[in-house]
Formats: C-alpha cells, structure tokens, sequence
C-alpha cells in the first residue's frame, strides 16, 4: 500500500512539473511564454539588464530599436517554477513572471524588491494611417518614497519627476525620451518612438504609446546612478571624446552678417588676449529663405566661404555652423529630395519667404522637412552638406530644429509617411535619425577630425554620435534659467552628456 502511494506520489509530482514545464520555453537568451493571451518573452542583454517584450498570443511583428544597438550576451541564468512564478535568475538579477496573470517582478540578488509591473496592460487595436497595429500600454508599481530621474530634458522646473503626467513628443525646448532611472538603482526604457504618455501618481506609474506593434522596455540594474547610467550606454551606445577645443570658449550670437564680421570678432578677442576657442556663424549665409538651407554661401556677404575659414584657422579657432532638417524650394538639396519623394507635408520654420515679422502668409516659404529615417535621404543631406561645407575645413555642426520645427499641428500630419512607416509610429526618434546621418558620414570620409554635434532635440541613443544638445529657443527670465538645471540633469541622467 505504502509503495502503491509512493507511486502515485511520484507521478502526480511528475505531472505537475510537465504542466509548470509548458508554462514556458527556455531560449537562448531567456524565455518564452504565453499568459492570459499574450505572448511574453524575458531576454537577458547582460547579467543585470533584462528586454521585456508583450504582444497579443500569435501575432507576428518585426521590431528593429532605434536606439538600442546591443546584442544579448551569453548570460549564464536559471529558471524553474516557483509558488506558480517562472523565475530567472542570473549573477546580478532576479526576474519573475507570474503565470497567471503575467505581471513580471525585478530582485537584487540578494532578494530586494526593485520593481514590479501593475496588472491592466493593454493591447488596444489601432489604424495608423493604413496600417493594423496597437496602442501600447504598461503599469509599474513604484514604492512612495521612491524618486525617479529623466525623461529627457523638460522645462517643468522638477528635479524628482513624480506625481505629474507628461505627453512626451520632441519639441523645441524640451527633448524627450521615455526612459527614467530611480534611486533604488535601476532605469527603465521603454522603447517606443511614438507620442508617449507618462503618468505618475498614487496608483501607478506608466507609460502609454500611440503606437506600437508590441509592449517592449529594458530593465537594468545599476545599484546606483553612474551603474544605471553605464547600463544605458551599453545598449544604446558609448559617448564619444569630443574635440578638445569644444571644452573652450564659443563665441555666438544671433548671427554674424558677413564674413567680414566672422574674422574680425576672432581678431579682436586676439588682440584683447582673451581666449577663444570657437566661433558659431548662425543662419541666412545661404541668402533668403527660399534658398533655407542651401548648404552652400548664396548671400553675396560670404562671397569667399574658403577664406573665412581658413583666416580663423589661422588665429588658432575654429568654427561651427548652423544647418537644418529642412530646405527651401530653391536649393539643389530640396529638388532632388522632392524628385525621389523624401520631403514631408506638413508646415515647417520658417513659413514665410520673406524675412520680416510676423510671417507674410501671402508669400509662403515653401520650406519643408526632410526623410531623415530614409537611408538615401540622409546620404543625399551629407552630399550637399560635404561639397558645399565640410570639404572648406568647417569643424563642427549647429543642428537647428532636429525635432523638426512642426507648425500649425493637425491631426492628419501625423498620418505622414516616412520609411519607417507613419510619422506617428516614428515621430520622438527623427533627432537620433537626422543627428546620426551626419555623424555617421562624417566618420566615413574621415578620422582627422572628432565629430561635434550641437543640437536643439536629442532621444536615447544620440550620445553615441558626437552629440550634445542645448535647450532650445528659452525665454529670456530668471525662472527660465532655473528650469534649466534640472532640466539638464535629468537629460544627464538618461545617459546623454
């Protein structure tokens, strides 16, 4: 009888591990399972950082980040069943999955509470411009006490971004991206380029996306800032060494109006024995603003652009300049772009053809945004840029308006199609687009000279391309100028010098 026990002991525990088994598949690099009709996967990146991603059971979609360009390691981890939670284990990270109602957790090793998901993720069905796909929604759960830093760079004046709700969408003084690390010592990046709602109170703390072909965010622990910060870098990319010379003295204004006045600003702080480093010749050297961003010296007061350049490399300084993600209907780089259907529709800076203020509607500019997600777009922005600029031996970028500029909103603009699909699907990610193409390229024609990027948006991932963003058109006011400190930090804070 004892024996005749034992064996249905034995059979029923035999069963019970099969049913728990099935639960999930072991990967390479995590798991697989399917909760309550969504497919979860648990990829580990490295011992500490974990990929988390969610879609309705069965429904295939391809996924390609923007901004993260690791690959997973080989990481070394366990995973049994335990109290009805699929548990992973590494050196650094313990991560659960509930297998009834799919909420997955995050533990320090030694058994600390991290994070954990909030039930009420949401698949709900969307149209964007043709195309079936979702609008994505996560909760987490966050202790009260708990402060939160990043999100990009906001002008809310918060050091500690809790209890608020934030639509994160690229503008002209605040560069977003969804990403935020805590003091407990870990980040969290939720991977999505589309509109994204952040909301933060007593019951939750989430993000909701526009669009999104599937739930997907990375965990990583830090166990403090600078870890969480190194974590962030290994998957979105490291910060390169700027040019020594970009650590002195810039010398800007609103512009300079002609050569004569570039040279002569850099001779007289010669003469001064003052130091100077840098000098920045803002817009208009291309002429009027049908020739916006010409990439090339049309206003007859930069009639020798080679000189220029070269009489302040001759005072030992070295000079930047502005350029933009847009072009006017009377430049070289407009009518190739247009030819090959690589411009956007919607309104754009400047709108007017004319120079005086307010903009004359009556003469419209015609300026408009180019496909920075499309691969030839970008080669065909660095063709004219290279010709017309870099060869004279400029030494750096002042990349206005790389959120773009986008006026007079309507709904449907974000109907505009771009490679990557809608402009909706992809719209927080054009400043990591159009910032890369001209780094990349640059990098390719040569390794004389370090690559400076001084840009107005930026989004997770920019710091790896020589990048580093200012705050954009603020107001002149000492409230302003304190919402710049934080404002910077938390753009810091998210991996981005």
């Amino acid at each position: 009888m004892k024996i005749h026990h034992l064996f249905w002991g034995i059979c029923l525990c035999f069963s019970t591990n099969v049913l728990f088994a099935q639960n999930y598949q072991k990967t390479s690099s995590g798991i697989k399972t399917t909760v309550n009709a969504v497919d979860i996967e648990v990829q580990f990146f490295a011992p500490a950082v974990a990929r988390i991603i969610k879609s309705p059971e069965g429904v295939a979609y391809e996924k390609e980040s923007l901004s993260v360009i690791a690959k997973p390691e080989k990481v070394s981890f366990k995973a049994d069943i335990q109290d009805n939670k699929i548990v992973l284990n590494t050196s650094e990270l313990s991560v659960s999955v509930d297998t009834g109602t799919g909420i997955v957790s995050y533990f320090s090793k030694d058994g600390k509470s991290l994070l954990a998901e909030k039930s009420g993720m949401q698949f709900i069905d969307f149209d964007d411009a043709g195309t079936k796909t979702y609008q994505v929604y996560q909760p987490f759960v966050l202790d009260k006490e708990e402060a939160i830093y990043g999100l990009g760079q906001l002008q809310n004046g918060k050091m500690i971004q809790r209890n608020m709700t934030k639509n994160l969408v690229q503008g002209n003084v605040e560069d977003v991206s969804p990403f935020f690390q805590s003091t407990k010592g870990y980040g969290v990046f939720w991977d999505n380029y589309s509109p994204t709602l952040f909301t933060d109170n007593e019951v939750e703390t989430s993000f909701r996306s526009e669009v999104g072909d599937c739930v997907d965010y990375y965990f990583m622990y830090g166990k403090n800032a600078d870890g969480v910060i190194a974590q962030v870098r290994s998957l979105t990319g490291q910060a390169p060494m700027f040019p020594l010379w970009t650590y002195g003295y810039w010398q800007s204004k609103e512009r300079y109006k002609s050569q004569e006045e570039v040279v002569d600003v850099v001779r007289k702080y010669r003469e001064l024995g003052i130091p100077l480093d840098g000098i920045i010749q803002d817009w208009q050297y291309w002429g009027h603003n049908y020739l916006w961003n010409a990439m090339d010296f049309q206003n007859p007061t930069f009639n020798n652009p080679q000189k220029m350049i070269e009489d302040v490399h001759a005072m030992n300084a070295h000079m930047a300049i502005s350029i933009w993600s847009s072009f006017g209907p009377m430049t070289k780089p407009y009518r190739e772009l247009d030819k090959k259907g690589m411009l956007f529709n919607f309104t754009t800076w400047p709108q007017s053809g004319l120079e005086s203020w307010p903009p004359n509607m009556e003469y419209p500019s015609g300026v408009r945004v180019y496909d920075a997600y499309n691969p030839e777009a970008r080669d065909i922005y660095w063709k004219y840029l290279n010709d017309g600029i870099f060869k004279l031996g400029m030494d750096a970028w002042w990349m206005d308006s790389t959120e773009p500029d986008h006026l007079d909103w309507k709904p449907e603009d974000m109907n505009t199609k771009t490679y990557l699909g809608s402009f909706r699907k992809v719209r927080n990610a054009y400043p990591l687009m159009t910032v890369g193409g001209v780094y990349d390229h640059q990098r390719a024609v040569t390794s004389d000279k370090r690559v400076f990027i001084l840009t107005r948006s930026g989004f997770l991932g920019q710091q790896r391309y020589g990048a580093n963003v200012w705050s954009g058109d603020v107001a002149s006011t000492w409230e302003s100028f304190r919402n710049q400190i934080p404002a910077g930090l938390n753009f810091s804070l998210c991996g981005m010098p």
